[in-house]
């Protein structure tokens, strides 16, 4: 502070010598004087001149408010310092709390480790590691589950998936040649059947025509009931059947002849004797046979192969996702395995540190 104001003092000095001289100089200049008034030439030495009087300070209205505006810049600046340094001595003191809170808590931990060692056993060998009884945290469980999960997987479930795999293959390879016989075995005897039912479709629709060729007649009747599947194609049985049932309906009253149908349904070797219908029966027979089986075998094995591809297909999806999981429980196996070992390391350290 008295630095400050022996400035203020220096610099008022010049400053009081400036405006004397000014002031002296405006008095002489000749715009200033009346030319009626007679020029007087005053001369004055520096060291006539009161330059500490007050009256060159009261007196002189410039350089009253020279001193005003440097009294209130000084107070200006004052006050900015003196915030300066508030706000400074506010900066430092938040800070040596701050470095005295820290030596405080390090001391104090300093202190709280030193009760803890000096309480230590000095003795401890490596092989009392494993018997150290400590609480586990959450996180410990939740890895050594994660362990014996990935151990189990990886020892267990990955060779018995293998193993699975392998008998659900052999079965299904096991199982397509007897599905492909029973395929097989089934569209030949729904074949069978569709040709039967063809057959006898054929013999009956040629009774029929016999039957509307001789619709007219006096006497006709109709032999479609002795068609069945023991007879359709036997031409003998038909005929046989035949004379069975007409009996003696086919004689003409009064006379020793027979009527015009039952001579052609069973005595004349013409296009229309029952006993020719069976080869008719026999050949509808055999071409609807050879067609459905084909057609039928095609379709049954068709039905098995696809069953097979998508037992197949999900076998292998199974495989492949089983192993996928057993890559990643691997995976975290491994990984946790290396946390376990690092935190294994560090303890030995800390024990090592401990015992030296």
């Amino acid at each position: 502070m008295k630095v400050h104001y022996i400035n203020i003092l220096l610099f008022a000095l010049p400053l009081n010598i400036l405006l004397t001289l000014y002031h002296e100089h405006s008095k002489n200049e000749p715009h200033t004087t009346p030319r009626h008034t007679q020029k007087i030439t005053i001369t004055r030495l520096l060291c006539e001149c009161e330059l500490y009087a007050r009256a060159n300070y009261d007196n002189d209205p410039q350089m009253k408010k020279v001193m005003d505006n440097f009294n209130k810049q000084t107070q200006q600046r004052f006050q900015e310092y003196d915030d300066r340094m508030v706000e400074k001595r506010k900066q430092c003191k938040e800070k040596c709390d701050k470095e005295i809170e820290k030596i405080i808590l390090k001391d104090k931990l300093e202190k709280q480790m030193a009760e803890q060692f000096a309480t230590l056993r000095t003795d401890i060998q490596s092989d009392d590691i494993p018997t150290c009884v400590c609480k586990k945290s959450v996180a410990d469980k939740v890895e050594e589950g994660c362990l014996r999960c990935a151990q189990n997987l990886g020892g267990i479930l990955a060779p018995s998936s293998g193993v699975l795999a392998g008998i659900a293959e052999g079965a299904l390879i096991l199982w397509k040649p007897l599905a492909l016989d029973a395929a097989k075995a089934t569209a030949l005897a729904e074949a069978t059947d569709l040709a039967t039912k063809a057959g006898i479709d054929a013999v009956v629709s040629k009774l029929k025509q016999l039957f509307d060729l001789f619709r007219t007649d006096k006497f006709t009747f109709d032999l479609s009931p002795i068609v069945t599947s023991s007879t359709y194609k036997d031409g003998t049985a038909l005929l046989k059947s035949a004379k069975e049932v007409l009996g003696n309906s086919c004689t003409i009253p009064g006379t020793r002849s027979d009527y015009s149908f039952c001579t052609t349904a069973i005595k004349l070797p013409s296009d229309y004797n029952v006993g020719n219908f069976g080869k008719i029966g026999s050949d509808a027979f055999e071409k609807t046979l050879e067609s459905q089986t084909t057609a039928l075998t095609d379709a049954k094995v068709g039905v098995v192969n696809i069953t097979y591809g998508g037992c197949q297909t999900a076998i292998i999806a199974s495989i492949v996702a089983i192993v996928v999981i057993v890559l990643i429980m691997v995976i975290i196996y491994l990984i946790l395995r290396y946390r376990r070992k690092k935190k294994m390391k560090k303890k030995l350290q800390y024990i090592k540190l401990l015992e030296e």
